[in-house]
Parts: C-alpha cells; sequence; structure tokens
C-alpha cells in the first residue's frame, strides 16, 4: 500500500502564455502624454493643470480633434494646439531672446527641420507682434533621409570589416537579424549626430551584438557627415529660395534665422544656406550667438517647448472675466481675430531738406510704421526738430514707400598688385536697401509755440529747436491718422487723417 504522498504525481511546469496586443495610434499616444505629465509633474513637484501641445502646421482638422481626444483619455486639459511657427514665434518675441543685433522690427525665417518634414516660414516682427509673410512645407525632405544614409554608411562599414553581411533602409522582411541590427544603429546614430553638432571632431557610433553576436564600433568626422547629407542640405536650400522668391523680399532682408529641431543643429545645414542664398554676412543665426547645443534660448532642440510653455503660461492667466474669457476665445483656432491684415508698404515722414546725405528721398526720411506690421498698429516717436529763425514752424510730409534692392558689382581690391591671379579680377556683388517714394499721404505745416533757442559754443548755438511727438494710428481697414504735439505745456497739437486707398 502506497502512502497518499506517492500516488500524487508532480504537476508539469506550464509555459508562459505570451499574448499579442496590438496597440492603436491613439493609444500609443495616450500612453506617451502620461509619461509626459508624469516626468514633467515628478520636475515640478506639482500637479500639472493644462498644457499646450504643438503641432505640425499642416496637420488637418481630423488631426486635430483625435489629438484633443486622445490628450482627453490621458486626463490632460488641453489649452491650445499650437503650430509649430506660432510656439517658434512665441520665443523669439520673448525679451529672453534679446540680442544687441536684433531689432524689434525684423524679418526672420524659421527652418523648422523636422523627422518627417521641413517647413519654412518667413515672419514680420514689429514690436512683439509676428505676422506670416509667407510659409511652405515638404515631406520630400526630412531628418530621416539623413538618418538612412548615415545607417547605411555604418552598415556597410561593419560589412567592410567584418564581412558580415547587413542589409539595412530598408531590411528585408525576410531577415529579423537586419531588422533587429537597423533599430539598433537608429538609436545609435542620434548620439553620432549630437556629437557632430558639437564638436567638428570625429563622432562615433558603438553598437553592441549589431549581427551574429558580433559588436561593431565606427566613426565618421564631419566633413564626411556633410558630405553624406548634401543633397538633402541642397533641398532645404533650393525651397528657402523657392520661398523667398515667392514675396517681395530679397534674402537681403533677411535679419535672423531661426533653426527649429535636433537635426537643424548640424552646422553643414547652416553653412549650405549661408553659402547658397545670398544672405547678409550679418544674419543672426543660433550659430552665431553660440547657442546650439544646450546654449539657451537659442537652441533649435527647445525653441518650440519654450514657445509652448510661455503660452501655457499666458492662457492660464487669463479667463474669469467676461472680457478676459473673450480674450481667451481668440487664441482658438478660426477666431477671426487670427485673420489679420498687415501693411504692403513702409509708412513714414519725410522732412524736405538739399542735403548731399539725403539726395535720394529729398529730405530726412524716418520710418515710422514698417511694411508687413500687423493691423491696427499704433506707433510714437519723439523727435527734436530744427526751427527756422524767422517762421519757426514745424513741417514735413508723410509718405508710403517701397523698399527694394540696389545690386552694385564692384572689382575687390588686390592684395598683391603684381599677382595675376584671374580669380581677384571676377567682380563681386555688393547689396544696398533702397526706398522710393510712392504715395503721398498728406503734409503738416505749423508753428511752433515752445520753440527754443540752443546757447554755448557747440556748432548748433543760435539755433531754434522745439521737442514734437508724433502718434501715428493705422487702423484695420488701414485708414491712417496722424496727430502731432508740441511737447510741453501750451504746445501745438495737430491731427491728419488720411483715408485708406
Amino acid at each position: 500500500m502506497t502512502s497518499p504522498a506517492a500516488s500524487i504525481a508532480p504537476t508539469p511546469r506550464s509555459e508562459p502564455i505570451l499574448v499579442e496586443r496590438i496597440l492603436t495610434v491613439s493609444e500609443v499616444t495616450t500612453i506617451f502624454l502620461k509619461s509626459l505629465i508624469k516626468s514633467a509633474e515628478d520636475f515640478l513637484g506639482k500637479s500639472v493643470r493644462g498644457a499646450v501641445i504643438c503641432v505640425p502646421s499642416n496637420f488637418t482638422e481630423a488631426q486635430r480633434s483625435a489629438l484633443k481626444q486622445t490628450a482627453a483619455d490621458a486626463g490632460i486639459s488641453i489649452l491650445q494646439l499650437l503650430d509649430d511657427v506660432a510656439a517658434a514665434a512665441a520665443t523669439t518675441t520673448a525679451p529672453s531672446w534679446s540680442s544687441e543685433r536684433l531689432l524689434p522690427d525684423r524679418t526672420q525665417l524659421i527652418v523648422d527641420f523636422g523627422s518627417s518634414s521641413v517647413t519654412l516660414a518667413l515672419l514680420s516682427i514689429r514690436e512683439g507682434l509676428a505676422y506670416v509673410i509667407a510659409s511652405s512645407s515638404t515631406t520630400s525632405t526630412s531628418a530621416d533621409l539623413i538618418d538612412q544614409k548615415l545607417i547605411k554608411f555604418f552598415a556597410a562599414d561593419f560589412t567592410k570589416k567584418t564581412k558580415i553581411p547587413l542589409t539595412v533602409c530598408p531590411a528585408p522582411p525576410s531577415s529579423p537579424a537586419d531588422q533587429r541590427a537597423e533599430a539598433k544603429l537608429r538609436l545609435a546614430i542620434e548620439h553620432t549626430k549630437r556629437t557632430i553638432s558639437a564638436s567638428p571632431g570625429a563622432a562615433t557610433c558603438s553598437v553592441e551584438s549589431l549581427k551574429e553576436g558580433v559588436d561593431y564600433t565606427g566613426s565618421i568626422n564631419r566633413m564626411r557627415f556633410d558630405m553624406l547629407a548634401s543633397t538633402i542640405y541642397a533641398s532645404v536650400a533650393k525651397d528657402t529660395i523657392s520661398l523667398i522668391s515667392s514675396t517681395s523680399l530679397d534674402p537681403h532682408d533677411v535679419d535672423e534665422i531661426v533653426y527649429i529641431g535636433g537635426t537643424a543643429c548640424l552646422p553643414g545645414l547652416d553653412d549650405r544656406l549661408q553659402s547658397e542664398i545670398s544672405f547678409r554676412k550679418d544674419v543672426e543665426t543660433p550659430f552665431s550667438r553660440g547657442t546650439v547645443v544646450g546654449g539657451g534660448v537659442g537652441d533649435p532642440t527647445t525653441v518650440i517647448a519654450r514657445g509652448c510653455a510661455m503660452q501655457a503660461v499666458l492662457l492660464d492667466s487669463i479667463g474669469g472675466t467676461p472680457e478676459e474669457d473673450e480674450l481667451k476665445a481668440c487664441f482658438e483656432r478660426g477666431s477671426k481675430a487670427s485673420e489679420v491684415k498687415a501693411t504692403t508698404k513702409t509708412i513714414g515722414i519725410l522732412f524736405p531738406d538739399d542735403l548731399e546725405e539725403n539726395k535720394e528721398m529729398g529730405g530726412t526720411w524716418i520710418p515710422i510704421v514698417q511694411k508687413e506690421t500687423p493691423l491696427p498698429a499704433r506707433r510714437i516717436v519723439s523727435l527734436e526738430v530744427g526751427l527756422t529763425e524767422s517762421s519757426k514752424r514745424v513741417s514735413f510730409e508723410l509718405w508710403e514707400v517701397s523698399e527694394g534692392i540696389r545690386i552694385e558689382k564692384v572689382k575687390p581690391s588686390r592684395s598683391d598688385p603684381s599677382s595675376e591671379d584671374e580669380d581677384e579680377d571676377e567682380e563681386i556683388e555688393v547689396k544696398h536697401r533702397t526706398l522710393t517714394k510712392d504715395t503721398l499721404l498728406g503734409a503738416m505745416d505749423t508753428k511752433a509755440k515752445l520753440g527754443i533757442q540752443t546757447k554755448g559754443k557747440s556748432k548748433d548755438a543760435g539755433k531754434w529747436f522745439t521737442q514734437v511727438q508724433i502718434q501715428f494710428v493705422v487702423s484695420l481697414e488701414g485708414n491712417l491718422e496722424v496727430e502731432l504735439r508740441e511737447v510741453g505745456e501750451g504746445g501745438i497739437v495737430e491731427t491728419l487723417k488720411a483715408p485708406a486707398e
């Protein structure tokens, strides 16, 4: 008779059951957004009340609605879906972006080098307001193409060193080993690109057990990297030339280039644009500012994130009263408040004189409202105006002018007079900005009441001057109202109105 314990057969060990689960795009996005919010809350030490999410400018309404729903599933309150260009404008118009070389009125080129597309935009920045002059987006050029060329380069180097065949971009479906190797290389080259961006030396790519258990370490220098990416750089330069040509602007009019995205940190891209497009030598870029990688507000990898954060702070601070709710509604997509008009020409004042340096305009020209300024607009300038001793009158004209570029071909001076190098005899193009008077909007002529005579031994001694304040107001319809006010109690006040044509 056997014992009860002996009659119990051992239970065979069960194998783990693998369950295949297919995740939708919305589910993956929800998981990703939850992880971002969790990381942000851990960093801040407080809960996140709302978020501004940046989206590509070519996103459809269906894609935007799907993203809003996905964010809601992740428990995120969406304050606004902000376009890439708008996020960049929010960053670059902030006081923290200011530079000694940047004027409050400037023209800006934005180059958004994304993983699947390249978006370009020309903006006019006017006293902190941004207006989109022109924009374009293409999916035929992207950072993924650079990644593919880099992966193929290292795969070929691996095969050359180990004699192990490796096919990538695309890896054949019949070879899981090649597919895994391509995925490993795609992760490793991110470090390679960051190194290339930050250092002129060689960058390495190291992968453990790339294929058949063989480790791989390769390197590439910046010159070789730029050769691989040259066709992509050339495509971006071609699209940039096309965008600028579609407007009334010249590359010489661009005051600043803003790069967006990790791939935009590559110096080769900036070098290619500067060499193929006739920008000014002093055009401001994150490379000239020295803020390319981890260098502050100019870092292309943080421009959009900073803009979204600043927009979130702004939207979170308004609301509650009917006026603030109405203001907040202006940030909604499709709001009429976003349908902004802008001036097409520069408006200013001309003080007639016969000085040689003012021969082109016939007087001293002072621009007040620059072209591409969003409407409505108000500008105020304070001036010290010279008066004639006999009449003591303040007189000036109001003009609408066109700006252009004049190209002058000059021969560079030879460094060595005895040299016979033909290259030194080639003419170079020098660009100059020009102004052309188009429309006389009116004139003001009035007698000053508070003029004073300068005393002392200076060259202006005995001359008469007065302080005036001139205000320009351009309405949404384009109507112009100019007010001349003499600074001081009892000073003159004159008003002129010029209706839109």
